[in-house]
């Protein structure tokens, strides 16, 4: 399977909140359209500085990740920034690479959206089995969540 490659709507989910109480107008929430590698081999989101920058993300704190030739490097966090996708959504934090390095889509919020990827087309789709809304698992192994 080639590389697939998704067009994913960043939104400063800050930003949203702040204009869904009124705090700031709808035209201030800063967003961005990028073309995502849809990486499953990554749990997180990865967005590289300059869409940091655009969407004026708040650092979180500094985490360590395995690359995928072994070594660890760490990262700044940042966020809370929406994924959008066809007629998903999923907030999540980010790690940022440096430069201008290609974007990822990790799995957690690939999982959150209920998308998967199509090997035949090389895309990104939303599950077919849910096509309307995107559909979470609440329970593992035969046992309830509770919250």
């Amino acid at each position: 399977m080639g590389m697939v490659y998704a067009e994913i709507t960043l939104v400063n989910a800050v930003d949203l909140g702040m204009s869904e109480r009124h705090l700031i107008d709808k035209d201030e929430v800063k967003q961005i359209n990028v073309r995502m590698l849809v990486d499953s081999g990554a749990y997180i989101m990865a967005i590289n500085e300059s869409i940091r920058e655009q969407l004026d993300l708040s650092f979180i704190e500094k985490r360590k990740a395995i690359m995928a030739d072994g070594s660890v490097k760490e990262y700044d966090v940042v966020g809370p920034v929406m994924a959008k996708f066809a007629n998903r959504t999923a907030t999540c934090n980010a790690f940022v690479l440096q430069g201008n390095n290609e974007p990822l889509l990790g799995v957690i919020p690939m999982e959150e959206m209920d998308v998967m990827m199509h090997p035949q087309r090389q895309e990104q789709i939303v599950n077919p089995k849910h096509p309307e809304y995107a559909q979470l698992i609440m329970k593992k192994a035969g046992v309830l969540l509770h919250d």
